[in-house]
């Protein structure tokens, strides 16, 4: 007989495997994939339902079963439940079991759907440093974006590519394109009014300009210049935002454009390329001050607010016990006759300034070796007896003088002249190469000497200076110096003398002074020392109460300026090469001052191929990148 078969069911133990056959979401590697559609071709999920592993007959045929319990087992008459109605939740749907940990099951790959929005958004755009290479990416991307919109017959613009070949036309596009999306961000409301024909609001920065929209879409500037002879450009120049990066890029490009120039040059390159940038004197100025390439043409070099005097030149010590040291000249002297007429030799004067006093003292040196200026030391201590300190900057001279006498201990020297010095209790401190302003106590009164020694030379005529001579002169011009006040004279006739260091010169013998007593205008004519001594607590007296005031201002550098810092890159001064060709170097240590603030620096130069370190002051360095704008 036929059996009609209506409807077939097929049952289960295994979960897993009812979640792969319902699965629609998730895909399988390629076995398990390949019988899971097997099954759906012959069978649909809905047939498919669980059986329990206790009710399937189908484990008695792989599993063991003894022969005496197959009669009474389910193998042969099968189970129950199929018998019975069918239960609304005998059949349901079955989920896959963990199927981020199972293999079989391939990993799931989430898809991202790109909006793609009507205007270019300018957040996108500050990841470029130039005009050039911003319109260049657009110009070709809407080129990118042109072959898949429009079907190419035959043509080799396919796809993704790299277009090498763009035109004018491409780039003026690019332009307009960067250009709409910078004002729709930067003036949303403005559009809209004027879209709608309104006025715009009076608190709008565009509310004196009279903006209008043009064929394109672009915001210009109205003006009153509609009549007038210039390029439609200049008339209705676009509009640009304050404070843009597009801005920026666009000021960069024609301060490029005009080589550097300054502030007015730019904006008139802006101006005739038709654009109007929105508080650009400001913006153009803030470019110009970060311009790297503008601080190495024309940049000043760093200064720091003036340190406060050193407690050399503001204690009372006896002359000379603290003293600044320089050198000047030279001049031709008559060394001696011969048949063709005068040999001539060239002498130096070494000056010897009192930190405290401001007196002075010279001496004739006849040449710039380290031999000539020991022996001129060794005079002066001989004559106004030993210093505590002397401060010079870092002649060659006075570095080998430091050297031979043993204030390098890195370099060995005589131990009779060591224990010379050590016995004097001296020390020797070196200023920065080039930082001539950090020894202008005794810089200004080499310039005083000049001075009036020019106007003795004058005098002589065309008479030969000999060494004798000069000798002569440079005492005079000590004497001269001396004698100078030190504070303005005054015009009281209660005070008849004036102060100077020529007072006190006098007063200082090679015995040990004299202990400092209470003395008044009494003791001037009973004892000589006391009169001497009186003299000299006059004087120190008047020092500090008239002298001491006039060192209170600072004459310049009045304001505190950031410190440079380790790794900041700058332009070392050279004097002896042109500016284009001063080195540039990085910062490699620096050396703040007991308040904190850095003046010394040392800076580490690639000259050569070899590196080396400088040391100097910051009045030597043009800081063009800070440490701190790259790491930003």
């Amino acid at each position: 007989m036929d059996i009609q078969i209506s409807n077939m069911r097929f049952f289960s133990d295994s979960k897993v495997v009812l979640g792969y056959i319902y699965n629609e979401a998730r895909r399988f590697h390629v076995f398990v994939n390949n019988r899971v559609q097997r099954i759906r071709r012959a069978t649909v999920p809905t047939q498919w339902g669980y059986v329990p592993s206790v009710h399937n007959p189908a484990d008695h045929g792989s599993r063991s079963l003894p022969a005496e319990k197959l009669l009474s087992s389910t193998w042969l008459k099968g189970p129950e439940f199929p018998l019975k109605p069918l239960q609304s939740n005998s059949s349901g749907t079955f989920q896959l079991q963990n199927p981020d940990s199972d293999i079989e099951v391939r990993p799931l790959i989430t898809a991202t759907i790109q909006t793609s929005y009507p205007c270019l958004k300018t957040a996108n755009l500050e990841s470029f440093s130039s005009w050039q290479s911003l319109t260049r990416a657009v110009a070709r991307l809407a080129h990118i974006a042109r072959t898949f919109k429009v079907k190419q017959s035959g043509g080799q613009c396919k796809g993704w590519h790299i277009c090498h070949e763009l035109t004018t036309s491409d780039f003026e596009q690019a332009r307009e394109t960067v250009i709409k999306a910078v004002q729709q961000e930067s003036f949303p409301e403005e559009l809209k009014q004027i879209e709608s024909r309104k006025d715009i609001p009076k608190k709008s920065p565009l509310l004196k300009l009279s903006p209008y929209l043009d064929k394109s879409g672009l915001l210009r500037l109205g003006g009153r210049l509609l009549h007038s002879d210039l390029e439609s450009a200049e008339k209705h120049p676009l509009i640009m935002p304050h404070k843009h990066h597009v801005t920026n890029l666009l000021v960069r490009y024609y301060h490029e454009r005009v080589r550097h120039q300054g502030r007015h040059l730019t904006e008139g390159a802006l101006r005739s390329a038709g654009y109007w940038v929105l508080g650009g004197k400001r913006q153009i100025s803030s470019l110009i001050y970060s311009c790297v390439v503008c601080r190495k043409l024309r940049g000043v070099t760093q200064f720091q607010k003036m340190s406060d005097l050193p407690a050399e030149r503001l204690s009372a010590e006896p002359p000379f016990s603290y003293v600044g040291i320089d050198v000047f000249g030279p001049w031709s002297v008559a060394s001696r006759r011969t048949r063709g007429g005068l040999a001539s030799s060239k002498r130096w004067a070494v000056m010897f300034t009192c930190m405290s006093t401001r007196a002075v003292h010279l001496e004739i040196i006849e040449g710039m070796d380290t031999s000539s200026f020991i022996n001129a030391l060794r005079r002066f201590f001989s004559v106004r007896g030993p210093a505590k300190q002397l401060r010079s900057d870092c002649g060659t001279n006075f570095t080998g003088a430091s050297r031979e006498l043993g204030f390098d201990k890195r370099i060995p020297c005589d131990p009779r002249v060591k224990s010379f010095l050590n016995d004097h209790g001296c020390s020797w401190v070196f200023n920065p190469p080039y930082s001539s302003h950090m020894g202008g106590s005794w810089e200004w009164m080499i310039g005083v000497a000049r001075k009036i020694l020019d106007s003795q030379l004058a005098q002589l005529g065309s008479r030969p200076l000999t060494h004798d001579v000069l000798t002569t002169f440079m005492a005079e011009v000590a004497a001269i110096i001396n004698a100078r006040p030190l504070v303005p004279v005054s015009s009281d006739p209660d005070v008849p003398c004036i102060l100077t260091p020529a007072t006190l010169l006098t007063q200082k013998v090679g015995a040990p002074p004299t202990p400092l007593g209470d003395f008044g205008e009494k003791d001037l004519y009973r004892q000589q020392w006391k009169r001497v001594q009186s003299l000299a607590n006059s004087f120190w007296h008047r020092w500090r109460k008239e002298y001491l005031s006039t060192l209170q201002c600072r004459c310049k550098w009045h304001s505190t300026r950031p410190n440079l810092q380790q790794g900041d890159v700058v332009l070392l001064k050279d004097p002896l090469v042109k500016r284009n060709q001063w080195p540039m170097g990085v910062i490699a240590k620096v050396h703040p001052s007991s308040d904190g603030l850095v003046r010394k620096v040392e800076v580490k130069v690639v000259k050569d191929g070899k590196a080396k370190v400088y040391f100097r002051p910051v009045t030597d360095v043009v800081l063009l990148v800070s440490a701190a704008v790259q790491q930003v």
